[in-house]
């Protein structure tokens, strides 16, 4: 596989085409969206410029990656004579079933089909393809040219070929792909959202403050950022939505998000992409201040 196509250039999209792009495939960005694209060219180029004044790649190297990537502002030409297709659309199912719905219309019958999801169902996904075993996940950890893991979901259908090609296509990203079976949350979010959605509670109960549950988990189990951070930079509306995608699932309490959740993303507090969520991001990205809320 060398012609890769991802469609979303948010901030999982961008970071997806960046990596390719730097290990030397040739990489069609879409989105319906000239400014988003825009954007995500933008920050690419900012991070290829991070890269290399910390002396990790060449000025070379950062022209070569740019150029690798085209961008497009219509699915049916970004996706022409390509191998594989990532999409890293907002976490929408309905959106989602949409685009795949295109991509089985437009793509070749041999191009791999793979959602970037963090707790959609790949079989949902891949119940309106017409061959659904080419549908897989893709699950990048942001920020994705950093973090080494991509988690591999089968869905009911997914072919061991398929599953084969994009084990070993993350190994030549020098990613640790881990394969996992298709259930609400995968591994990663069953596990890291109920403890996202506890340190709310905790929260919400008045236990301990901001700070003092983030320096607890940071300091007493060796996490490199509090939960609470962690949420705001994830965002509060993302922590919300899988969780909803596993109290849905599994029909249990304890996935049902923290009603101070709920408010927050109601009332627009985000986390770091709103400019305030558990933290207050005005002036420094480091969640150095709480919110004024909770302060």
């Amino acid at each position: 596989m060398k012609n890769i196509a991802v469609i979303g250039a948010g901030t999982m999209g961008n970071g997806i085409a960046h990596t390719f792009a730097q290990f030397g495939y040739k990489v069609n960005l879409i989105d319906i969206s000239e400014e988003s694209l825009d954007k995500g060219m933008k920050t690419i180029s900012g991070n290829l410029d991070r890269m290399v004044s910390k002396e990790k790649i060449s000025e070379t190297d950062k022209e070569a990656t740019l150029i690798n990537i085209t961008t497009f502002t219509d699915i049916p030409k970004g996706v022409k004579d390509i191998d594989l297709v990532v999409e890293a659309a907002t976490e929408n199912e309905d959106l989602k079933l949409k685009i795949f719905k295109q991509l089985d219309e437009n793509c070749s019958a041999e191009t791999i089909l793979a959602s970037n999801t963090s707790s959609i169902s790949i079989t949902k996904i891949a119940s309106v393809v017409s061959n659904p075993e080419r549908v897989i996940g893709m699950h990048f950890m942001n920020p994705v040219p950093i973090m080494k893991l991509v988690e591999i979901i089968r869905g009911y259908n997914t072919s061991d070929k398929v599953t084969k090609s994009v084990m070993e296509l993350s190994e030549n990203l020098k990613k640790v792909p881990v394969e996992a079976n298709d259930y609400p949350g995968f591994v990663a979010n069953r596990i890291l959202m109920p403890m996202i959605n506890e340190a709310i509670e905790t929260f919400y109960n008045n236990v301990a403050g901001v700070k003092e549950i983030d320096t607890v988990m940071k300091l007493g189990m060796a996490h490199p950022m509090g939960p609470l951070q962690l949420a705001d930079f994830i965002g509060l509306d993302v922590c919300h939505s899988i969780l909803e995608v596993m109290y849905d699932g599994f029909k249990n309490p304890k996935y049902a998000p923290c009603p101070l959740l709920t408010n927050m993303v109601m009332a627009g507090k985000l986390g770091i992409k709103s400019g305030e969520g558990f933290y207050d991001y005005s002036e420094s990205k480091k969640a150095e201040k709480v919110s004024s809320q909770f302060s």
